[in-house]
C-alpha cells in the first residue's frame, strides 16, 4: 500500500505542476531558462517528459526516491515557473550518465553527466541521457560501445569464416548496452531543444572497467575531433547467487512470491531484462525452494508471501561482500486455509500470451512458466485460456485434460476464451472443460460465428461450462447501487449479449472481480429476479485487465473428495461456490439446512416467519484504512469497500432478490467467525450473502407453495429494454448470413422478458 500511495503522489505532483504552468506562465514568457543549463526550454513539454521518465523508471524497477521527488513538491509550493523548470532539471540531472549535443549542423558530441558510474555484476542499471538538440533532429538516438559489441559476427551464408578470437577481445567485451525506447517513451527524438532518453547497461564482470560510449543519430552524424565518444571508468559491484529456502505452513518445500528492493527502491532482478518465468511487467518474482536469486552485496527489503491466503511479511536482509553461499529463508504463514474445509480456489481466466506478455518471437510463455505463477499465488486451479494473440501457437498446449505439470493439490488446464474472434464485439466468452477446441467447419479464427449464442450452444453440447468474461465492460452506469435501473450502453466486450443468451439456457456463469462490482452484479441481479439461475464466478483476466498477479479474482468451489477439474467445474456450474478477491471468505452458506449449490430448490409449503441462515465468514484488513476506494477504479474488488469507517470491521450482508435484508458485523482480523441471520420468507426468492465489493456467494433458491418463485416486473422491463439496446449495438456487426438467426434469437429474448413482465408476481 505505501508503494501505491507513493506512485499516486508522484503523478499528483506532476499534474499539479502542469496545471499551475498553464496559468502561471504568460503567453509571451512561455520559454524560460533551465537552471544551470543556459538552454531555452518550454515548460509544458519539459514537465510532460519528466512525467513519462518517472513512469518509465518506475516500470524498469529504478524509481526516483521520495526524497528526490520532494523538490518537485517544493517547486509547486513556491509557484513560479522558473523554479519548476529548475526542479525538474535538478531531479533528472542526478540520473544523467552522459549529455549529448546535436549541433545546428546535426553533428553529435558527448560529454560526461553527473550520475555515478556504478554498475552491478551480472545485472542491469538504467541511466538517463540528456539530449541538447540544437538541430531539431527527429531521428533515433543510438549509443554504442566497442566494449558492448559481439566478439565476432557470424558470416552471412557462411561465405567467410569468423575471425579468430584473442583473449584480449574476450576481456574487453564486458558490457551490454541497450536504449530503452518502449512506452511510455517514444522511439524517436521529438525535436525539442532539451529532452531525455534512457540507456540500460549490463556488466559481465566486477571491479573497475572502462567503456567508451559513443552517440549518433544516423550515419555520418558523429562530430569531428573524437568529440562523439567518451571514456568512462565504471565501478562494478560484485554479486552472488542467493539460495532461497521456502517452506510452507506444514514445513514442506514450496514456492514463494518475492519482491526485492534496495535502499533506493530499485527492484531485483532488473525488470527490463527479465526472462520467463520472471515477468518484466511484475515487481515480484517467484522462487521455489533451493532456487537462487542473483544479488549484489547490500541491504534489501524483501516482501515474502504466497497470494492473499498467506500473510505478507517484510524482512530486512543484509548481504555481505564475499559471503559464502548466502541464503534467504522464507517461512510462509497462512491466515486462512479454505481448501482444508473443502473450498478450492481457482482463477478461470489467465493467459500465457498477449497483453503484457511476451508476444514475440515465441508468442507467449510455456506451461512451466504459468504453473510457477499459479503455485506462487496458492491457487488450486489455474485455467489458462488460449485467445486471439498467440492462439495458433498456444493451442499446442490444449489437450482436453489436466496439464502434465498438475499435482494433486494444484491443477493447470488449458481452455479457451473467445476473444479476438468475430463474435468478440458481443462479449468475450470463457469456455471451460472443452473436449474439442475447433468450432465445426472452421480453419481459422475468422471462420468462427460473429455472435455468441452458436458458440455457447456448441460448447455446452460437448459438456463444457460456458460464461461471459470481464462482465462489467459495456454495462457501466453512473449508479453504484444494487440493483439499479439505469440503462447501460451495451457497447463493450463484457456480459453484453448475455441478456439474450440467458433466455436460451446457454450461459452457466458470468465472471466477476475484474471490473467494477456494481456493473457486474447489476445485470446478474436483474436476470435472477426474472427467474434465471446463472451463477457467478471469479476471475482475473491476467495479464490484460491486471498484470500484477494471477488469482486477483477467484472462485472458491466446494468439492467433495479429491480435487479434480471436472469436479471443480461442476461445482462452478451448480453454484456451489463463492467469489472473492481472496481477502474475504463466505464458506458453508446454508439456508434452513440447505447448502449453497446442493441442487434442488429449497421448498416451503407456507410462508416462514423465521428461517435460519448461517455461514462461516472471514476477512483480513490492515488495522489502518488506506481510505475509501473509488468503486470505478482498480482494485475493483477489495474489502476496503466494506470497511466500517474508523474500525477494522466489515459487514456481512444478507441479500434477498437483490435487496439487503440483514447485516452482521465481523472483525476483519483473519479469524473465522460464524454468522447467523433469521429472515422472514414470504415468497419464493433467491438469497445470497456478500461482503460488499470483496466476496459474494452464489444464491440459494427458495420456493413457497403454491407460488414457485417471486419475479420482478421492473427487472423484466429493464431486461427487455436491454435487449433492444444490445441489438442496436451488436446487430449491425453480425454477418449478413448470420443476422436472421441472430434476429430470431433476440426476438425470443424479447418475448421471454415480456412474458415475465406480464406475469410477474412483484413490482
Amino acid at each position: 500500500m505505501p508503494r501505491m500511495t507513493m506512485d499516486v503522489d508522484r503523478r499528483t505532483v506532476l499534474w499539479m505542476l502542469a496545471q499551475l504552468a498553464l496559468v502561471a506562465v504568460p503567453l509571451g514568457r512561455s520559454r524560460l531558462l533551465a537552471a544551470g543549463a543556459g538552454d531555452a526550454v518550454e515548460l509544458q513539454p519539459l514537465l510532460a517528459q519528466a512525467r513519462r521518465l518517472i513512469d518509465a523508471l518506475q516500470a524498469l524497477g529504478e524509481p526516483f526516491p521520495d526524497a528526490e521527488l520532494a523538490g518537485l513538491s517544493a517547486a509547486e509550493t513556491a509557484g513560479d515557473a522558473a523554479g519548476m523548470s529548475a526542479a525538474v532539471e535538478r531531479l533528472l540531472a542526478t540520473r544523467c550518465l552522459v549529455e549529448v549535443r546535436i549541433n545546428p549542423e546535426g553533428r553529435v558530441s558527448i560529454v560526461r553527466g553527473v550520475a555515478g558510474a556504478r554498475l552491478v555484476e551480472q545485472g542491469w542499471r538504467a541511466f538517463l541521457v540528456k539530449v541538447r538538440n540544437e538541430a531539431g533532429v527527429t531521428g533515433r538516438l543510438a549509443l554504442d560501445s566497442p566494449q558492448a559489441r559481439p566478439v565476432y559476427r557470424p558470416a552471412t551464408g557462411n561465405s567467410i569464416a569468423p575471425p579468430s578470437v584473442r583473449p584480449a577481445d574476450i576481456l574487453d567485451r564486458w558490457l551490454a548496452l541497450e536504449m530503452f525506447d518502449d512506452k511510455p517513451l517514444e522511439p524517436a527524438l521529438s525535436g525539442l531543444e532539451i529532452e531525455y532518453r534512457i540507456v540500460t547497461l549490463y556488466s559481465r564482470d566486477r571491479g573497475k572497467r572502462e567503456a567508451q560510449l559513443g552517440a549518433a543519430v544516423g550515419s555520418g552524424s558523429e562530430d569531428i575531433g573524437a568529440r562523439s565518444r567518451i571514456a568512462i571508468v565504471f565501478q562494478i559491484d560484485p554479486s552472488a547467487d542467493v539460495t532461497i529456502r521456502v517452506r510452507d505452513e506444514h514445513g514442506r518445500a514450496s514456492v514463494a512470491s518475492l519482491l526485492v528492493e534496495d535502499a533506493r527502491g530499485r527492484i531485483y532482478p532488473a525488470r527490463s531484462k527479465r526472462l520467463a518465468p520472471d515477468f518484466f511487467f511484475q515487481k515480484q518474482v517467484y522462487r521455489a525452494d533451493a532456487e537462487t536469486l542473483r544479488l549484489p552485496a547490500g541491504g534489501y527489503t524483501v516482501t515474502c508471501g504466497r497470494g492473499p491466503e498467506y500473510v505478507s511479511e517484510q524482512r530486512r536482509v543484509q548481504l555481505q561482500n564475499g559471503a559464502r553461499s548466502p541464503s534467504l529463508d522464507v517461512q510462509l504463514k497462512r491466515w486462512i486455509d479454505p481448501a482444508s474445509r473443502g473450498w478450492y480456489s481457482g482463477d478461470h481466466h489467465i493467459h500465457a500470451a498477449g497483453c503484457s506478455h511476451y508476444e514475440s518471437p515465441t508468442e507467449g510463455v510455456r506451461p512451466e512458466d504459468m504453473m510457477r505463477h499459479v503455485l506462487g499465488e496458492a491457487l488450486s486451479v489455474g485455467a489458462v485460456l488460449n485467445w486471439g494473440p498467440g492462439y495458433y501457437h498456444q493451442r499446442q498446449y490444449f489437450d482436453a485434460r489436466d496439464n502434465k505439470l498438475s499435482t494433486a493439490s494444484t491443477l493447470l488446464r488449458y481452455d479457451l476464451e473467445v476473444s479476438g474472434f468475430p463474435s468478440s464485439h458481443c462479449g468475450h466468452l470463457v469456455l471451460l472443460r472443452l473436449r474439442n477446441q475447433d468450432y465445426p467447419d472452421t480453419r481459422q479464427i475468422e471462420d468462427w460465428p460473429s455472435w455468441d449464442l452458436p458458440i455457447l450452444q456448441w460448447a455446452k453440447a460437448q459438456g463444457a461450462i460456458a460464461g461471459f468474461a470481464h462482465s462489467g465492460w459495456g454495462l457501466q452506469v453512473d449508479s453504484h447501487e444494487l440493483p439499479n435501473f439505469e440503462m447501460p450502453p451495451f457497447d463493450g466486450i463484457g456480459a453484453n449479449e448475455y441478456i439474450v443468451d440467458v433466455t436460451h439456457n446457454a450461459v452457466d456463469f458470468i465472471s466477476a472481480c475484474d471490473t467494477p462490482f456494481a456493473h457486474e452484479l447489476n445485470i446478474w441481479y436483474q436476470t435472477l429476479n426474472c427467474g434465471f439461475r446463472t451463477r457467478i464466478a471469479g476471475e482475473t483476466d491476467f495479464p490484460c485487465i491486471t498484470d500484477e498477479r494471477v488469482g486477483a479474482g477467484r472462485s472458491y468451489v466446494q468439492v467433495d473428495g479429491p480435487l479434480t477439474y471436472d469436479g471443480w467445474c461442476e461445482g462452478l456450474r451448480n453454484g456451489r461456490s463463492y467469489v472473492s478477491d481472496g481477502f474475504s471468505h463466505l464458506m458453508d452458506f446454508v439456508v434452513s439446512g440447505h447448502a449453497v449449490g446442493s441442487g434442488a430448490t429449497l421448498s416451503f409449503v407456507q410462508s416462514q416467519s423465521r428461517v435460519p441462515i448461517t455461514a462461516s465468514c472471514a476477512c483480513l484488513l490492515p488495522e489502518a484504512s488506506t481510505g475509501k476506494p473509488d468503486p470505478s477504479r482498480r482494485p475493483y474488488w477489495t474489502p476496503e469497500h466494506a470497511r466500517i469507517a474508523g474500525t477494522r470491521d466489515v459487514e456481512v450482508e444478507a441479500v434477498m432478490n437483490g435487496r439487503v435484508v440483514g447485516r452482521q458485523r465481523i472483525r476483519a482480523d483473519g479469524s473465522i467467525q460464524e454468522v447467523r441471520f433469521e429472515l422472514q420468507i414470504l415468497n419464493g426468492s433467491w438469497i445470497a450473502l456478500r461482503i460488499r465489493g470483496s466476496a459474494h456467494t452464489n444464491p440459494i433458491f427458495v420456493s413457497v407453495s403454491p407460488q414457485s418463485f417471486l419475479t420482478s416486473r421492473k427487472s423484466a422491463e429493464w431486461c427487455l429494454e436491454s435487449v433492444e439496446r444490445c441489438w442496436a449495438q451488436k446487430g449491425p456487426k453480425i454477418r449478413n448470413r448470420e443476422r436472421e438467426a441472430a434476429r430470431a434469437a433476440y426476438e425470443h429474448a424479447r418475448r421471454r422478458y415480456a412474458e415475465i413482465a406480464k406475469s410477474a408476481t412483484s413490482a
